[in-house]
């Protein structure tokens, strides 16, 4: 190209040139786009040897593409020149435009820096603008810019060597290898994208193909897995919604998938198991409780939520794991059954019997009542109606008072006569003549006996009374609500059950029943209330005659 007249030249050199450029474009990867930099050097600008110095992400520079000289390419490509030393040569020589011409009277500096240089041979130049073999011809390569190459960061830089035509390129040579130098960059820019782009579609399938897998891993663990769970929507005005459940949840609930969704656990759970459902936490939370089968019955459950979060969004579902914990209750709810019941009878034992008792009784005072009983004095009003409670006349300004504790008080009747206050009863009830049966007919005939004494006692009283064997022979009753009269018709009733022949070992045989009738109020023990009805009952059975405690 040098050889023709400038500024004169064939039309024919610039469709060459233009073909250079569009091949560099149309290259298949970043090693194709260098390498044909190189060759276009070479094949378009009249030049014998090309070097592409390629930018590493270190700042350093490597020989990328060599072309024109195999010898040399294989000696010196994949080689590494320092970034300090490349910005030595840019800086130094003739600037010609965005080249860089570093003459043989300067370069030879240069002879001994970690640059890769190829050295040519060649006489010594006979006339000025003769190229000497020692002399160097750099082009810049920048990253596309708003206003040119220089504007962006640099990115290579392409080294020619010995024009063909002897001469230092003119001002048609220095433009096109300018020209060419800027398209290499864009070409060069452009292919590191693809590269870049198809590194991260590489990177990006494989990680699809990973979250493929853990997905199809999580489906199949969640559909086969031996127990129960559910996803459920977190957040939002659907929150706790159901959304998916695997089938050993529709097994153990009876409910098909379809109907699931329709519900949410709160939807499910037992009544009196609401409140532990909403204390337990969506992070990590655990909880045991009934769900409700589609039969109407319930089975007990362990819950255990986990959050399955997004990185990007926060919280998405909850996914929750159910299992079934009936055996395990029911083992639970029998060990404690067995150990507040009394195993021949089935009725709370001396320890449950003292439980339900003292949960009813305060040991001291209330605030309540200490408050009352100082309104009492310092306004000289009664604090206390007839039936021990308190009259609600507070006058403005004792809103300290709105801190008495709700504790309903257990008082109990006054006198001999019925007053008609309500109390808790206590009747102590002892079996006469059961001494006399496991004497004469056994231990099985006196099991016999207290077995149905029991069932005929729990057969008389309300729901909600409580009737338990203390020990031995002995059986109390606790019946809230009831006055004197109440009490007494109620220890008659009894009586009249127990005395009814009883079939026991193959005979009927009877026993009496004496009653005492004592009274709970806070401020006793439990204890206090079992002895005092137990003394009443004594006093009642001595103060009837012995033919009359029971019939043999």
């Amino acid at each position: 190209m040098e050889s023709e007249s400038e500024p004169y030249v064939r039309l024919a050199s610039l469709r060459q040139l233009h073909q250079v450029m569009a091949d560099m474009n149309t290259a298949r990867s970043l090693a194709d786009t260098l390498q044909t930099v190189a060759n276009g050097v070479v094949t378009a600008l009249g030049y014998e040897l090309a070097c592409v110095n390629l930018v590493r992400p270190d700042g350093d520079l490597v020989v990328a593409a060599f072309s024109g000289n195999q010898a040399a390419e294989s000696l010196i490509t994949g080689r590494v020149g320092s970034r300090e030393s490349w910005e030595r040569r840019l800086s130094m020589g003739e600037t010609w435009g965005d080249l860089v011409f570093i003459p043989h009277t300067e370069g030879w500096v240069l002879d001994d820096d970690d640059v890769p240089q190829w050295y040519t041979d060649g006489p010594a130049p006979r006339f000025e603008d003769e190229w000497h073999p020692s002399d160097r011809l750099f082009a810049p390569m920048y990253t596309p810019g708003v206003q040119g190459g220089q504007c962006g960061e640099l990115i290579g830089v392409l080294s020619v060597d010995r024009p063909r035509n002897g001469r230092r390129p003119g001002a048609w040579g220095r433009e096109a290898l300018q020209m060419y130098a800027f398209q290499a960059a864009i070409a060069i820019s452009n292919a590191r994208l693809r590269s870049n782009m198809q590194r991260a579609l590489v990177r990006l399938e494989r990680e699809q193909q990973a979250l493929r897998a853990s997905e199809e891993s999580f489906r199949q663990a969640f559909e086969y897995a031996p127990s129960g769970m559910a996803i459920a929507e977190m957040g939002g005005d659907q929150h706790g919604r159901i959304l998916r459940t695997n089938d050993a949840l529709c097994r153990l609930l009876g409910r098909p998938a379809s109907a699931m969704r329709r519900y949410s656990f709160s939807d499910l759970v037992h009544p009196e198991d609401i409140g532990t459902l909403l204390r337990t936490s969506a992070e990590g939370g655990r909880a045991e409780l009934r769900l409700g089968r589609r039969d109407g019955t319930y089975v007990w459950v362990s819950l255990r939520n986990s959050v399955v979060a997004d990185a990007a969004d926060g919280p998405r579902f909850l996914l929750t794991h159910v299992e079934d914990i009936e055996e395990r209750k029911r083992r639970e709810l029998q060990l404690a059954h067995r150990a507040s019941h009394d195993s021949l009878t089935g009725l709370p034992n001396s320890a449950e019997l003292r439980s339900r008792l003292s949960s009813r009784l305060c040991q001291q005072r209330s605030t309540h009542t200490a408050a009352l009983e100082s309104i009492d004095s310092a306004f000289g009003h009664p604090a206390f109606d007839a039936n021990g409670h308190g009259f609600d006349f507070r006058p403005v300004g004792a809103e300290a008072f709105d801190t008495f504790d709700h504790h309903v008080h257990t008082v109990a009747p006054e006198g001999e006569r019925d007053d008609g206050t309500k109390g808790l009863a206590v009747l102590f009830c002892d079996l006469d003549g059961f001494k006399s049966i496991n004497d004469r007919f056994g231990h099985n005939a006196g099991d016999a006996v207290l077995i149905e004494v029991a069932r005929r006692l729990s057969q008389c009283v309300r729901d909600g009374d409580t009737v338990a064997r203390l020990g031995g022979d002995e059986f109390v009753i606790l019946a809230d609500g009831l006055g004197k009269a109440d009490a007494a018709d109620l220890a008659v009733r009894l009586r009249s059950e127990i005395i009814q022949p009883i079939r026991a070992e193959g005979r009927a045989v009877r026993v009496g029943a004496s009653f005492g009738i004592g009274w709970a109020h806070c401020g006793m023990t439990a204890d206090e209330v079992l002895k005092s009805a137990d003394e009443r009952m004594y006093v009642e059975k001595r103060s009837r005659p012995k033919q009359h405690r029971r019939a043999g």
